[in-house]
C-alpha cells in the first residue's frame, strides 16, 4: 500500500518561512513527478510547484521567487520551501507524486498565514 505523508504544516508569521515535507512509503518501483498543490475553501484547487524525477521544476506565478521545491530520491521525499510568506498563501497543503505510473496524494496540511 503506497501512501505519502505530509509534515511541517502550522502558523506563521506575515514573512516567514516554513517548511514542508512528503514522505513516499510503500511498495515503490519509481516516482515520476512529484509536487505541491494548495486548496483555499471556495477557491480551485492550485498547482504551487512541481519536480520531475531528472530536477526539472515548474512554480505558480504566485510562489515563484518565494518558493523552492526540491526532492531527495534516496528517501522518496519531497520538499516545500516557503519564504516570505503572504496571508494569500494559506491553504491545505497537498503533496502528490506519480509512482509506478499512478498518482497519488497526500491527506494534506494546514499552512495560516496570520500575525
Amino acid at each position: 500500500q503506497v501512501q505519502l505523508v505530509e509534515s511541517g504544516g502550522g502558523l506563521v508569521q506575515p514573512g516567514g518561512s516554513l517548511r514542508l515535507a512528503c514522505a513516499a512509503s510503500g511498495s515503490i518501483f519509481s516516482i515520476g513527478a512529484m509536487g505541491w498543490s494548495r486548496q483555499t475553501p471556495g477557491i480551485e484547487r492550485e498547482l504551487v510547484a512541481q519536480i520531475t524525477n531528472a530536477g526539472t521544476t515548474h512554480y505558480a506565478d504566485s510562489v515563484k521567487g518565494r518558493f523552492t521545491i526540491s526532492r531527495d530520491n534516496a528517501k522518496n521525499t519531497v520538499y516545500l520551501q516557503m519564504n516570505s510568506v503572504k496571508a494569500e498563501d494559506t491553504a491545505v497543503y497537498y503533496c502528490y507524486a506519480n509512482i509506478d505510473l499512478k498518482p497519488y496524494w497526500g491527506q494534506g496540511t494546514q499552512v495560516t498565514v496570520s500575525s
